[in-house]
């Protein structure tokens, strides 16, 4: 493997990953089938060739990884290079390319740039991680934790690491044989001995990144989670568990789980219990629904953590009826079935805020980019206004603040899809590169 700059700063591997080799092509065919055509699914197979494909088809995985590796590294040389010779400054070049990997790889463009970092990172300073990964010796996974437990480091460091944990057959072996606890102790421990100073600061650093963060999670449920100092997660979790041991002694027939739950909820809201939290749901259903069928969905959001996802009406109906009255409130939107496109909208919301802003958070709570799950925090031109778009309801969309800067940068244009004066039912977005993605279509 050698390495070639192309710019400043900017080097490209040059190595075997760009043209799938004989054996990778062999590997190909072995796991697919006979025929090479397809997945040979129901064809009779003894157990040891189940477990071969199986093990066949994770060393594909991998190098497959190693070559969008390659591939997002190259294109972010390639991109730099091209801006820099038409005068983009050198802090403005290369912006918008991990939302490009995002949507190609189908991903949130907070895992694109993820998956770019590694891909340069890689490339340009640990290429025996990078063959250990063509190789299949380790997964995508754990090459993302090598790249991320050796960033404090210097470049001269970093690739001392990749030296020592992949850079002979021998010690590549052994990285292949190691869990991912042990790949994180054993680039720990290399880091801290090279510079100590470099890993305290890092730690020292990692508390600005402290945040709360929700997520929708099965059966109408909702993972809220807190990324605080350790110290403070200690502290935070021996409490709740001490009330709960105390409510348990006196008799309280929850689970120690659903206490420690429902004193988080109680303590963080101010309210007396978690069944008594003010919400916000919104009712979002067709027309046939709203007549009397008692079937549809609802849709719960908070202001700016986006959706946790569509609920059964009957599950939000229980949610009114256990928060407090003056905390009560509900929006009604009327959906066409066939688009999803909305048509019209009733409030009976005692505080409601009017606006496009808020009717577009309401319909779309989470960003419209496609793959993207974060919440939408921007209201934000289809086409943008600069470009004669219309303020207007169908030619907004929710998005993302990460989304919604990469979509004005040079080369990207969007365009909605439907008619009428809702909101488009979908929006077409195309990248520097000409590659068109649709978001989805509907609520």
């Amino acid at each position: 493997m050698t390495t070639q700059l192309v710019g400043p700063e900017v080097p490209v591997f040059e190595g075997d990953l760009e043209q799938p080799d004989a054996p990778s092509i062999a590997l190909l065919a072995r796991v697919l089938g006979r025929s090479g055509t397809g997945l040979a699914l129901g064809v009779p197979l003894a157990d040891a060739e189940r477990i071969d494909r199986l093990s066949a088809l994770e060393d594909l995985k991998a190098a497959a990884s190693a070559a969008q590796a390659l591939l997002a590294s190259e294109l972010d040389a390639s991109r730099r290079v091209a801006e820099a010779a038409r005068g983009v400054p050198a802090t403005d070049q290369g912006r918008g390319v991990a939302h490009e990997v995002a949507l190609a790889r189908r991903e949130s463009p907070h895992a694109g740039g993820r998956l770019l970092g590694l891909g340069k990172a890689l490339v340009r300073e640990m290429p025996h991680t990078l063959e250990a990964l063509r190789s299949g010796a380790i997964s995508e996974w754990r090459a993302t934790l090598l790249v991320r437990e050796t960033a404090c480091l210097t470049r001269e460091d970093r690739a001392t690491v990749d030296r020592e944990l992949a850079g002979t057959p021998e010690a590549a072996a052994e990285l292949g044989r190691k869990g991912t606890r042990a790949i994180v102790a054993a680039a720990q421990r290399i880091a801290y001995r090279l510079d100590p100073q470099a890993v305290v600061d890092r730690s020292s650093r990692a508390a600005r990144d402290r945040h709360v963060s929700l997520r929708p999670a099965p059966d109408c449920m909702a993972r809220i989670s807190a990324l605080v100092p350790v110290a403070q997660g200690v502290a935070a979790y021996a409490a709740l568990k001490a009330e709960a041991d105390a409510a348990r002694a006196a008799g309280d027939p929850r689970t120690r789980g659903q206490v420690m739950a429902d004193t988080l909820v109680a303590r963080v809201t101010g309210q007396g219990s978690a069944e008594s939290v003010s919400v916000c749901v919104n009712l979002t259903m067709d027309a046939d629904a709203f007549f009397g069928s008692g079937e549809g969905t609802a849709d719960v959001s908070a202001p700016g953590a986006g959706s946790v996802g569509p609920v059964p009406a009957a599950i939000a109906a229980r949610i009114l009826g256990a928060a407090p009255q003056q905390g009560r409130w509900v929006r009604r939107l009327f959906i066409r079935p066939t688009s999803g496109q909305l048509v019209s909208a009733e409030s009976r919301q005692r505080r409601f805020p009017a606006g496009i802003a808020q009717l577009v958070a309401l319909v779309h709570p989470t960003c419209r980019t496609p793959w993207c799950d974060a919440p939408a925090v921007h209201t934000d031109h289809v086409v943008d206004h600069a470009k004669g778009g219309r303020t207007a309801l169908s030619n907004a969309q929710g998005l993302c603040e990460a989304c919604n800067h990469a979509k004005s940068l040079p080369g990207w244009r969007a365009s909605p899809v439907g008619e009428g004066n809702g909101p488009p039912v979908a929006v077409v977005t195309t990248t520097p590169t000409g590659h068109v993605y649709e978001s989805g279509r509907g609520p």
